[in-house]
């Protein structure tokens, strides 16, 4: 293909980049950073001898979007291109696409694997590649995978082994990382530095082209009074109040204000607590109060009927499923109150002002003879699905004309979305067949989308890189950036913080900047070996943590109904990522339900039904058939518990749990299950 020219400001950002240079470029949202290291790709494969470009991405949807609206169209007449992702068969030869491909676009974790991995098919060194370009690079922290792959580039480096990669990142808003001193944002800013073992970028000669070409929306806060009454949130609360007095509360704990954060985190672990003292009144009373605290938050943020909704969905299983007293008593609660909240939750005197406001926001930028794009932010897979159920019944927002569909996360479950179902609502979106996107962070950094009038961010506390990669999708001339919000509410100030601190996020990227070559080399050089050495210490508490017990002295308990069902020793890790239970005694334990739809195929393996506790239902996970023969069930361990010999744990992750996990074996599961077959 021809070749293709940049913006000015873009040649600046890259300019060190084409030097060989490992940088970080940093430009605003729909500045070009995608489209700056096309170019840089472009003549790296052009300049390098036995060139091998591999870009990363950190979900998979854009592993797609940038092969096919960036990389594939300047670079695919000259150059083999790849497009590889969990959901694509070959990412099981990975070893064997680098080797024959020009430039592969991958999710992280995919090259992360192959670094790992020693079969020569799925095998990749960092000495095979020649120039790793990472997108979004501020999420190269702590144990993500971004970091995980620049750890394994580090040790090499200090090492002095090579050949290595040269690295090109790109980023809209590194952030502060929570600090809120230029100290502590030079700190932050400089450890991403030495993650990536790059200087940051950013044009200091075309700043006044980079505006126009980007401009800033007018942004604008949407203030609402607190609403007067609210019998609805009053009865909630009483009935909360009652589960506190049935639960006869420890005289140590103090649990903070009801329908609150802060009070969620109290009552998870209050939950915990219980498992770990086996207390199933307190642990269920904390799990049920936190259900209700759920319902709260909704009644904050949207109608009163989707907050009685969420109680409703949550207690239409609890009927069937008692087992004790508590059970009973919890439930009872609930039937009791059933038809009184249903009442409230539909008298409209008491409705959630906010919607009103956020109808108004709407309707402003909305009109039937104006062709309008905008993007309505929420916190929620639960929050947007009610609030696209809010627009299509809403005749004034259907009369301005507006086609609202949501967007969220890829993942499985019916609140997310297959990558195709995503792709559909985006193109249809580009198209104008819909006019408003109702999405959760998804649509925040990355996805393709095109240029919006106007922005709202509804009932929401996130950092200061969040509201920058939102604020960046309002992109059109004269656009919008509204905060709906409550009067004196958190999002106000935490929007005001967030200005604050995108401000000195600038700031301390210009120093880093200012600092000499030789100053900012010694600094990023002791934080890549403080690094090091804390993931050894880090590394070895690990396997301290996992020779402390044997397998077989720890017992798998349900989490609901504390019955033990499995021992440690019975749970294989099979191909590195599924924790299976391989005794056939499991069986008698659980029941099976509907068949796990995961939308794509596996080498291996094929989902198989959902499972749960025969005794009181909760769920487990569920079955998977490997190689068509083993029928295998797949635990989740955050559904159960652990007794160890130290006394009984919760953990949310496989890898967190006291025990070595063995790897499974499949021809010693044919000779435990098949022994006849065999002779």
């Amino acid at each position: 293909m021809a070749d293709f020219q940049l913006r000015e400001y873009q040649e600046e950002v890259v300019e060190r980049a084409l030097r060989g240079e490992n940088v970080i470029i940093w430009l605003p949202t729909g500045g070009g950073k995608t489209r700056a290291a096309v170019y840089v790709a472009k003549k790296h494969l052009e300049t390098t001898p036995r060139a091998k470009v591999v870009v990363l991405v950190n979900k998979v949807h854009l592993v797609d979007q940038h092969y096919n609206k960036e990389f594939m169209p300047h670079l695919g007449h000259d150059y083999t291109l790849m497009a590889v992702s969990g959901e694509r068969d070959e990412k099981d030869f990975f070893g064997r696409v680098v080797r024959d491909k020009d430039l592969v676009i991958c999710t992280a974790q995919i090259l992360y694997n192959a670094l790992i991995n020693k079969e020569e098919n799925k095998h990749v060194e960092l000495s095979d590649i020649t120039l790793l370009i990472i997108d979004e690079c501020h999420h190269t922290h702590k144990d993500s995978v971004y970091n995980q792959v620049m750890a394994c580039y580090v040790e090499k480096k200090l090492k002095g082994e090579g050949p290595l990669p040269q690295i090109l990142g790109l980023t809209a808003s590194p952030g502060t990382g929570g600090g809120k001193t230029l100290e502590k944002a030079v700190g932050h800013v400089l450890q991403i530095c030495s993650n990536l073992d790059s200087a940051i970028v950013s044009t200091k000669n075309y700043v006044s082209e980079l505006k126009e070409k980007v401009p800033r929306p007018r942004k604008t806060f949407d203030i609402v009074e607190k609403r007067l009454q609210d019998p609805f949130g009053d009865h909630l609360k009483g009935m909360m109040q009652m589960i506190h007095e049935y639960m006869d509360l420890p005289q140590d704990v103090r649990l903070r204000e009801c329908g609150t954060q802060e009070y969620e985190a109290d009552v998870v672990v209050l939950e915990q607590r219980g498992v770990r003292q086996d207390n199933r009144l307190v642990a269920q009373c904390a799990l049920h109060l936190r259900q209700y605290n759920d319902a709260l938050l909704i009644n904050d943020t949207l109608r009163m009927m989707d907050a009685y909704r969420s109680l409703e969905e949550f207690y239409i299983n609890k009927f069937t499923t008692a087992i004790d007293g508590t059970d009973f008593f919890l439930v009872g609660l609930f039937q009791e109150n059933q038809v009184e909240l249903q009442k409230l939750a539909r008298d409209s005197r008491y409705e959630n002002p906010k919607m009103a406001k956020l109808e108004s926001t709407l309707l402003q930028q909305f009109t039937p003879n104006v062709k309008s794009k905008g993007i309505l932010f929420s916190k929620t897979r639960k929050s947007i699905h009610c609030l696209k159920d809010w627009v299509l019944n809403n005749k004034a927002l259907q009369e301005a004309g507006i086609k609202a569909d949501f967007l969220t996360g890829a993942g499985n479950g019916s609140t997310y979305m297959t990558q195709n179902e995503q792709a559909d609502t985006i193109r249809n979106f580009r198209k104008g067949t819909l006019n408003l996107l109702i999405s959760t962070s998804v649509a925040e950094e990355g996805l393709d989308i095109p240029e919006c009038n106007l922005v709202v961010r509804y009932g929401l506390l996130t950092n200061e890189i969040a509201q920058q990669q939102a604020s960046g999708r309002a992109r059109a001339k004269d656009s919008k950036y509204s905060v709906v919000a409550q009067k004196g509410g958190r999002e106000v100030q935490r929007e005001l913080t967030n200005e604050y601190l995108e401000e000195l996020t600038g700031r301390a990227i210009a120093k880093v900047q200012e600092m000499s070559l030789r100053e900012f080399h010694i600094k990023i050089t002791e934080l890549q070996r403080e690094a090091v050495i804390r993931r050894k210490i880090a590394e070895s508490h690990k396997v301290e943590k996992k020779s402390r017990n044997t397998a077989a002295s720890v017992q798998l308990l349900c989490r609901n109904c504390f019955k033990s069902v499995a021992s440690g020793s019975d749970i294989k890790l099979l191909d590195n990522q599924h924790f299976v239970n391989v005794s056939p005694d499991f069986k008698k334990h659980y029941k099976v339900g509907e068949q796990v739809m995961l939308g794509r195929s596996f080498e291996d393996w094929e989902p198989g039904c959902v499972i749960s506790c025969r005794n009181c239902n909760k769920d487990w996970g569920y079955e998977m058939k490997y190689k068509e023969v083993a029928l295998l069930p797949n635990l989740k361990i955050k559904n159960l518990a652990l007794e160890t010999p130290q006394g009984r744990i919760t953990v949310k992750q496989w890898k967190d749990v006291p025990f070595t996990v063995k790897d499974f074996s499949f021809a010693e599961y044919c000779e435990d299950n098949f022994p006849d077959l065999l002779d």
